[in-house]
């Protein structure tokens, strides 16, 4: 497994979706109903889900009627996205580091923590810029990241799930201002082992990023139901910029 690509490797695996296949479908879609309402999308605007994964908000929003482009780094969430695709819901393999569109979205999502993977921090720095870019003026950039604090208070460092028969033996630690968690299995004779590594970035990491970049803060909240923040107490950081 390549360390510095860690999240190609990882996310194109199987295995990552049998871990992950319990994600809560309906805190998904009433995330997106909320936010939906928030920003008043409707069906003249253009999004971007931004590292979609299988697609699981974008096929959401579409069936709302939206049009939605979503992309990700992973060939084998993609070719699964595909399956859902029709004239106004696209999806494409694209490494968020590289520029996509110009002057084209009216929103920007990236949603469920789906940035900070990068060993050089100034990759995260191009991704502002990039959404910066594809965004048309006035466009509005979604993040969605979990609250720092409340990962370093729950964070439990040593887990184990069976999923499918597979018994995940998982690990976490805090160093060098990542959360890794280690990730050990057996299935069909053979030993794996992966691992995730994500900033520990904070809302400032956040503000100077999109100050850089060009966006203005709109709003900051702590969770899918859009109460309000706490860094004491809140789940997530949802931050809303402007172009």
């Amino acid at each position: 497994m390549s360390e510095q690509l860690w999240f190609k490797d990882w996310f194109n695996s199987p295995y990552y979706h049998i871990l992950y296949k319990n994600r809560d479908g309906k805190e998904a879609q009433g995330f997106m109903d909320a936010l939906a309402g928030h920003l008043k999308l409707s069906p003249s605007d253009r999004i971007w889900d931004l590292a979609c994964g299988k697609g699981r908000h974008s096929v959401y929003l579409n069936s709302k009627g939206l049009n939605v482009i979503g992309t990700d780094l992973s060939e084998n969430s993609i070719k699964e996205a595909l399956k859902s695709s029709n004239d106004i819901l696209e999806f494409y393999v694209h490494d968020m580091r590289t520029p996509f569109r110009i002057n084209y979205f009216t929103h920007v999502f990236n949603l469920f923590t789906s940035i900070g993977y990068f060993e050089n921090e100034r990759d995260n720095q191009k991704v502002f810029k990039n959404v910066n870019n594809a965004l048309k003026p006035g466009g509005l950039f979604v993040v969605d990241f979990f609250n720092v604090t409340d990962v370093k208070t729950c964070m439990q460092p040593d887990n184990k799930i069976n999923i499918e028969g597979i018994e995940f033996n998982i690990c976490k630690k805090i160093e060098n201002n990542k959360v890794i968690k280690r990730i050990e299995f057996s299935d069909k004779g053979k030993n794996y082992f992966f691992e995730e590594k994500v900033s520990l970035l904070k809302q400032k990491d956040f503000l100077d990023m999109a100050t850089t970049a060009g966006f203005k803060l709109e709003a900051v909240f702590g969770d899918y139901k859009l109460n309000g923040f706490d860094e004491t107490k809140s789940e997530r950081l949802i931050l809303i910029f402007r172009k």
